[in-house]
């Protein structure tokens, strides 16, 4: 029988590894702490856009957290991703490639997503 202790795949590093570890626990965290405030207190179960913009700019908090649960989904996503290619067994020179690819389709993905938040804080009413 395999060990059942979680360990980083070949060509993965520890620090990926944990990373991933550690997003998809605060996934999960912030994902309740969002169902909990936005669909359980909030009346009727669900925010209008007026209520959401208002919401947003009554508690700055608030679209902190969603900043963050955004990177995290996305950097857990990628990185899950990267390691179902390395089940592959790419070159290593390809494996760069996709590493570039994969931290610009990161980095484009959260600048789109703080820009769309910013947006609906700033222009949503």
């Amino acid at each position: 029988m395999q060990n059942a202790v979680s360990q980083p795949k070949a060509g993965e590093s520890y620090l990926l590894w944990f990373i991933k570890i550690v997003s998809g626990l605060l996934i999960i965290v912030i994902l309740f702490i969002h169902f909990v405030v936005n669909h359980y207190l909030a009346p009727e179960g669900l925010l209008s856009h007026a209520e959401v913009v208002a919401y947003y700019r009554n508690y700055p908090i608030v679209p902190i957290m969603e900043g963050f649960f955004l990177v995290c989904v996305v950097s857990h996503s990628l990185i899950g991703t990267r390691s179902i290619l390395l089940d592959l067994n790419p070159k290593k020179a390809v494996m760069r490639v996709i590493d570039a690819l994969l931290v610009v389709i990161g980095l484009a993905a959260t600048g789109y997503g703080i820009w769309l938040l910013f947006a609906v804080i700033n222009w949503g009413a």
